[in-house]
């Protein structure tokens, strides 16, 4: 399972990586890996207000569909509109190709909250 240090990661097993001036987002290779093969993805809306732990899409698998929340407070700046017609990239890709927005958040403490790559890690071995 791949849990890049450069990232930062939510209890609910979202990924956020500071890009230029907005942070992206995604869901962790442990997430994909859970959900099986990925069918459908619901973007979150361009310009959209979000908390953290606030709902902002769903990823509808083989499997099941689940819930993806915004690891941080802010708005989204950008969406990766290539879901639409490819959500494999989300199996694929988790950290790469496969991202979800990216959001400009409100604070450059953004990811005080958010567990480091060994606090995710241990999270999921648990």
């Amino acid at each position: 399972m791949q849990i890049p240090s450069e990232c930062s990661y939510s209890k609910e097993h979202e990924w956020a990586l500071q890009s230029g001036d907005g942070v992206k987002v995604g869901i962790t290779d442990y997430a994909q890996d859970a959900l099986g093969d990925v069918v459908f993805v619901e973007l979150p809306h361009h310009g959209a207000t979000v908390k953290a732990g606030e709902k902002i899409g769903e990823v509808e698998s083989t499997k099941s569909v689940s819930e993806i929340y915004s690891p941080i407070d802010g708005s989204i700046i950008a969406t990766n509109e290539r879901l639409a017609k490819a959500p494999e990239l989300l199996n694929q890709d988790p950290y790469g190709d496969g991202w979800i927005c990216e959001i400009a958040p409100v604070s450059p403490e953004w990811n005080q909250s958010l567990l480091d790559a060994d606090g995710y890690r241990a999270l999921t071995d648990a």
